[in-house]
């Protein structure tokens, strides 16, 4: 099974406000989608405030096994399996067949699974000190970068961006 990341940050490496993203970037939504769903069968593995942020029309996010990462044993929610730790999250997506894993979101979540992943999908959006909450700091010359798309701003993407794959060399 192949263990992905797939984030959105701006230059100085924010990825959140609040509990919403800090802009608006219709072609980053629709890779997301693209990405995360696939031709096979897929997994999201994310922590529960980014679970909470998902608008309610797109939770649990369709065709793909929704697995949260909480810290509370009793947390549910239709279409989540809950995950408590990282190698049961990994377990839950293993057991559904998923051919895909994809780390979503949120910070913490990701800091858990950064030496897990063989890949990072990362667009960056050409703007700076949008947010309040980070991507984890990761060593860059670990990985190798291959910028796929750079995409304009326009009626519906509010910034520049530019979107790579990192590949752990």
């Amino acid at each position: 099974m192949k263990m992905a990341m797939i984030v959105a940050m701006d230059e100085d490496g924010f990825i959140g406000r609040g509990n919403e993203l800090p802009w608006k970037l219709s072609s980053d939504m629709a890779r997301f989608k693209e990405l995360t769903e696939a031709d096979g069968f897929n997994s999201v593995i994310m922590g529960r405030r980014t679970w909470d942020s998902l608008p309610d029309s797109y939770r649990p996010l369709p065709e793909r096994v929704n697995i949260v990462m909480s810290r509370d044993t009793n947390w549910e929610a239709e279409g989540a399996e809950t995950a408590l730790y990282i190698g049961r999250a990994i377990e839950l997506a293993y057991a559904e067949g998923s051919d895909e894993c994809w780390v979503i979101g949120g910070s913490q979540v990701y800091e858990m699974f950064l030496d897990r992943v063989d890949e990072i999908h990362v667009t960056t959006v050409h703007t700076s000190g949008s947010g309040e909450v980070r991507f984890p700091e990761w060593d860059r010359d670990e990985w190798l970068e291959e910028v796929v798309e750079r995409v304009g701003s326009d009626e519906k993407n509010e910034y520049d961006s530019t979107y790579s794959i990192w590949t752990r060399r």
